[in-house]
């Protein structure tokens, strides 16, 4: 399995986890926001990997 594969699949659990906190706690509770806050720096490196790649090519 590739790296963005890998980055993809985090990048969902965590969607998903974070969402299921932001139902039961509320959008700005402590957990949800540091979720969030993991979840852009998981999609922010997804998107440096992918240039990356475009750019090898």
């Amino acid at each position: 399995m590739c790296e963005t594969d890998k980055l993809l699949k985090e990048i969902e659990k965590l969607r998903n986890k974070m969402s299921s906190v932001a139902l039961t706690q509320g959008i700005t509770s402590l957990e949800s926001i540091a979720l969030s806050q993991e979840l852009d720096r998981l999609l922010n490196i997804y998107e440096k990997v992918k240039n990356e790649k475009n750019m090898t090519r």
